[in-house]
């Protein structure tokens, strides 16, 4: 019992000069406004939050999310391609596609895949 508790202490107390350690060595010695602040994208924290933000830029996000959920929902139209009936795996596929399509369609209408706007 003596030698568990004579464990315990020298881990807590290595643990302790670790983390005693830790703090010591990430002292920052510069400290500017952009680094206090809590994110680093552009845009100032301390102004109004407000400010316009680029619909273009949003619409591109969301084009590009889409297009990443496409590829994690056709893999398993295509591992389940011997496990159903042919005909039912079709449809399903051709209006997934249709309906992905649309939607490029659409975007291609309204020009958000211009890049240089």
């Amino acid at each position: 019992m003596l030698l568990m508790s004579l464990f315990l202490m020298l881990i807590t107390m290595i643990i302790n000069i670790i983390m005693f350690l830790s703090i010591i060595l990430s002292k920052k010695s510069f400290m500017d406004r952009e680094k206090n602040s809590p994110f680093e994208c552009g845009f100032d924290p301390k102004s109004s939050a407000r400010i316009p933000f680029s619909l273009h830029f949003f619409l591109i996000t969301v084009i590009f999310l889409i297009f990443d959920i496409e590829i994690a929902l056709i893999f398993p139209i295509i591992m389940t391609f011997k496990l159903t009936n042919f005909l039912i795996w079709s449809k399903i596929s051709l209006f997934f596609f249709l309906i992905l399509i649309s939607g490029l369609y659409h975007e291609w209408n309204q020009n958000m895949l211009n890049w240089s706007n």
